[in-house]
């Protein structure tokens, strides 16, 4: 079974960084991509960051591009999600969620949803 452990959220004062962890186990890691998303209170989940772990492509949305960074240690099957600078706005429930590779080209990290998904981690930016 497709298993995802996030973990790594907390309360932070703005301008201060995290480091959301996703375990994975259940699938073949380094063929498979890792997406980050979030969701904040009353709105829509939105897309954050994902890896493709067999080539290390990644992708970002333009509100984290220069602030996020996605990272995976294949010996331990765990992507990671540096925050830097971060913004009362960039409170939410984080989510990992992981399906083949190509739901991280271009084209796929834009319309192709992810099918696995692991419980979600709390963010909290305070101003």
């Amino acid at each position: 079974d497709v298993q995802l452990q996030a973990s790594g959220g907390g309360l932070v004062q703005a301008g201060g960084s995290l480091r959301l962890s996703c375990e994975a186990s259940g699938f073949p890691f380094d063929d498979w991509a890792i997406g980050w998303f979030r969701q904040a209170p009353g709105k829509e989940r939105e897309r954050v960051s994902c890896i493709a772990n067999r080539d290390g492509i990644t992708n970002y949305d333009d509100s984290v591009k220069g602030r996020f960074t996605i990272s995976s240690d294949r010996a331990k099957n765990t992507t990671y999600l540096q925050m830097n600078s971060l913004k009362p706005e960039d409170t939410a429930v984080y989510y990992c969620a992981a399906d083949r590779f190509y739901h991280c080209s271009e084209y796929g990290w834009l319309s192709r949803p992810y099918d696995y998904w692991g419980q979600g981690t709390l963010v909290t930016v305070s101003s």
